[in-house]
């Protein structure tokens, strides 16, 4: 949305001068907050309101479908439930919020639960943020692949879930490419390699780095940078804490975002040569 603050200043620096390019700028902002949050941001307190309301929906959210998840190929594997644990730990999530993590996880297997009505929830509160969907994706993704790889089970539900947040086929098949790219470039040659962590990402190969991004080696160096920077604004904190995101959440967040830096990092030095 920042496109149209940009695009109102400007209208109101050619009409009214440097006053109303401020004009312009405020006019940009309320009409931004009018499209991703609705008319309730325009009341007092409306947006830190509803902030809240999106933050407690998207734990809530992710947990029960991480549990349903985990269900997906018949049985709960250890990986996952440590990948989910290590998740809430990196969170810094206090024991309240913890317990109540865990209970949404434990409801999420059960094959009583049907996440139809909890998408529904979801979409009803936090379906006009891209970032809220695109992280509730991937951080499902996480335990898919907590067991190092993503069964066929697993992929379907996913693949139902990115449907009913309005991915298309291609783009959600492209979503997890990038993912499983960025997980093993993370775990390989990736950031932690290039802060001296050690030579056990000497086995890595660019094709990794390429995927991380979403791109192929034969792109352009200018669609590369695109892909590089849209990954990367998609992972701003001030961003997704804006939009809604858990501050809780928001390390993890920066940390996929060294991955994807580091990635952009080997391709550039690579293509320097």
């Amino acid at each position: 949305m920042f496109i149209i603050k940009i695009v109102a200043a400007i209208i109101g620096l050619s009409i009214f001068g440097p006053f109303g390019a401020v004009l312009g700028w405020f006019a940009g902002s309320l009409v931004s907050n009018l499209i991703t949050d609705g008319p309730r941001a325009l009341l007092p307190g409306g947006r830190q309101e509803i902030r809240q309301e999106r933050q407690a929906v998207f734990l809530k959210t992710l947990f029960l479908l991480m549990g349903r998840l985990a269900k997906a190929d018949s049985q709960v594997s250890q990986s996952e439930i440590n990948h989910v644990e290590q998740f809430m730990v990196q969170m810094g999530m206090t024991a309240e919020h913890r317990k109540e993590a865990v209970g949404h996880f434990q409801e999420g297997v059960k094959s009583e639960f049907h996440m139809d009505n909890t998408l529904s929830h979801f979409l009803d509160v936090c379906g006009r943020s891209l970032q809220m969907k695109h992280l509730l994706l991937v951080y499902m993704a996480g335990v898919a692949l907590a067991d190092g790889e993503m069964h066929s089970a697993e992929k379907e539900l996913l693949g139902r879930v990115a449907s009913r947040l309005g991915y298309s086929e291609q783009a959600f098949n492209q979503l997890m490419a990038m993912i499983q790219g960025q997980n093993r470039f993370a775990g390989g040659a990736g950031y932690q390699r290039q802060q001296g962590a050690g030579p056990q990402g000497a086995t890595h190969s660019l094709e990794d780095a390429y995927q991380a991004l979403g791109v192929s080696a034969s792109d352009s160096v200018k669609d590369i940078k695109r892909a590089y920077r849209k990954l990367i604004s998609q992972y701003h904190p001030d961003k997704l804490i804006g939009q809604g995101v858990p501050e809780d959440m928001i390390q993890k967040a920066t940390e996929r975002s060294k991955e994807i830096h580091a990635a952009y990092d080997m391709i550039e030095k690579h293509r320097k040569g």
